[in-house]
Formats: structure tokens, sequence, C-alpha cells
């Protein structure tokens, strides 16, 4: 966590985040004051359904799975966070019980700004709230879309739009979509309520047309022009 040690490594490396660039000198100088690095193993719970919220987290290096399980066992992959993306900022203005897990799915490197830092700053800079807010808005769309294409969409199309999301760290990257993604097939199929086998399927498909490439763990995409041609092809 040294490379983390000083304010200025931290701003560096939030950066990376689209939101954090679009936001205005003070407010990025105090949250690279005020975060402070977490380093945490593969298979660490970071929090548990119930638990009361701590903080804002930044997503540095690693993958963090948010999974709910339900009263026979089963248990959902709601999404993956990984760098460079925020979560817990919907508890700045709902400050609930969390209602799913947290796993630490590779070694991972946050940023956390505790909650009672974060209200005690906004309360004598009240205007920044709006910032905060945009972070929710921009889940809440990507929530919206995620509902719709589960309607609207065929399975291929699903899966086409959910690559291209996490190539773009859904929305959250300042520098463009990265071309190698690490995600498991399982993982796909969980995301979007699909078979395994249809996920292979699919990504066979795009793989022939060229759009892709598979090794195992991880999904190359070779062709974003065609990529995001395919999965508006409603």
């Amino acid at each position: 966590m040294s490379r983390l040690s000083t304010p200025e490594a931290r701003q560096a490396a939030l950066r990376s985040s689209a939101w954090f660039a679009g936001l205005g000198a003070e407010l990025q100088q105090w949250i690279a004051q005020t975060a402070r690095p977490r380093a945490l193993v593969a298979g660490q719970r970071l929090f548990g359904r119930g638990d009361l919220p701590d903080g804002l987290y930044f997503v540095v290096d690693g993958a963090i799975r948010m999974t709910n399980t339900s009263a026979d066992g089963r248990q959902a992959l709601l999404a993956i966070a990984e760098s460079p993306q925020w979560f817990g900022e919907v508890a700045l203005f709902d400050p609930q019980p969390h209602m799913h897990d947290a796993w630490i799915d590779t070694d991972t490197l946050l940023l956390q700004i505790r909650h009672p830092e974060l209200h005690a700053f906004l309360a004598g800079h009240p205007a920044h709230w709006q910032a905060f807010g945009q972070l929710i808005a921009q889940k809440l769309r990507l929530a919206f879309q995620a509902i719709e294409g589960t309607v609207l969409l065929p399975a291929p199309l699903r899966l086409a739009q959910r690559l291209l999301a996490i190539a773009g760290g859904y929305g959250a990257r300042s520098d463009g979509s990265k071309r190698v993604i690490r995600v498991q097939q399982d993982q796909l199929g969980a995301m979007l309520s699909i078979s395994r086998q249809t996920v292979n399927q699919i990504l066979k498909d795009l793989e022939g047309r060229g759009l892709l490439h598979c090794a195992r763990g991880s999904i190359e995409i070779t062709d974003f022009a065609g990529l995001r041609r395919f999965a508006g092809s409603v």
C-alpha cells in the first residue's frame, strides 16, 4: 500500500475514475487527502447482508463480488466491482443495512472514506452533495438498463452489452475501455440469469465473428466497433 501513502499518489490513482476526474479541485483534493487504503485478500468478506454501512469505496486493483443468498442456499451474483468503480454512495443518503454481501474475488486494494468524515465535510460544503447524487444517478441508469435488457433483449445482445459495460467499467473509466476483461463464463451467466452453456455458445459465436477472443478466465475484445454494432442490433 506504500504506493498510496501520499495524497498525490491517491489522487493519481483516483483520476482513472471519470466521475472523480470531473470533480472540482476542492473536492478532488479533499477525497485524496481523506481516503485511506485497505488491502484485502481473495476470499475475505468486506461486509455482509444486514451489516451497517461504513464508508464510500473506490476500487484501485482487484475485484469484489456483490452477491445474495436465498433461504435454500442458492447464490445470485448481482455485480462485480472492479477498478475504477465506486460503491457505498447510496448509504450516504439512505444509511440502512446492506442488502447484499461483498466478497473479495481477487486480492484487492481499495480506498475508503468513512461516512462520518464524509458527512462532516458535506455539512460544511453542502454544494458537493450534488456530486455524490450523480454517482447514484449513474447506478440507477445502469439498473434500469439491466431490467430493460432482461425483459426486451435476447441473450446474445444482453451478453454483448454486458461485456462492453464491464470493459468500460460500467461508465466509470476515464481512459476508455480495456481490451481484456477477467470474468468467468459462469459469472456472466449468473449476472444475466442464463446458463453457462448458453454463455459458452454465444461467446463461441462472437469469437467466430472476429469480435472477441476467449481464454481461460478472461475475454479479449478484438473489435469494439463490431461488438457495439452487434450489441445494438435490435
